[in-house]
């Protein structure tokens, strides 16, 4: 990650996790994939995740992992960010924060695309502002013709209760 993202960190392939959710996501992600590297949209049943679906992103890959477009922004992710990024792209959404986060996000993105490997990033994001807390954050590739990973899931975890209490009563 670039020097403004120091406090957060990353590793492919993670094998355990502080919060329960990324695990259960991570597991239901390994079920549908089966001995296929990956799965396709198609084989992810929202009605299977329904519990955690408000920490849930979905990222289209744009050519040459360039970019992401967020196809769908769980509600606490948008209540954490404050903002409603559906349908913009990732550097479009973390612009404010300054070129070396958008870099580093992107830097994220792209591993698990490019390399279609589960991505877990976990750290302290006092990088996006003092008003932003410890995360944890898991990144899984899907792939509708199996060969090439067009969309990323994305489990956002944060202290919920926390950020909830600070934020705009007019967000989800």
């Amino acid at each position: 990650m670039s020097e403004r993202l120091e406090t957060a960190t990353s590793e492919t392939n993670p094998t355990r996790f502080e919060h329960q959710t990324l695990a259960t996501v991570k597991a239901y992600w390994d079920e549908k994939r089966g001995s296929r590297r990956m799965p396709s949209r198609a084989d992810i049943n929202p009605a299977d995740l329904k519990e955690h679906l408000g920490w849930i992103s979905l990222l289209d890959v744009l050519p040459g992992f360039a970019d992401f477009r967020f196809r769908l922004v769980g509600t606490k992710v948008t209540r954490y960010f404050r903002a409603e990024s559906t349908g913009k792209t990732a550097s479009e959404t973390f612009a404010p924060f300054g070129p070396g986060v958008v870099k580093g996000i992107i830097a994220v993105y792209r591993k698990t695309a490019r390399d279609q490997v589960p991505v877990r990033a976990y750290g302290d994001a006092g990088w996006l502002g003092a008003a932003y807390q410890k995360f944890e954050a898991l990144y899984l590739p899907l792939s509708d013709d199996g060969i090439t990973c067009n969309i990323i899931l994305s489990t956002f975890i944060f202290d919920y209760a926390r950020v909830a209490a600070k934020s705009d009563s007019s967000l989800p």
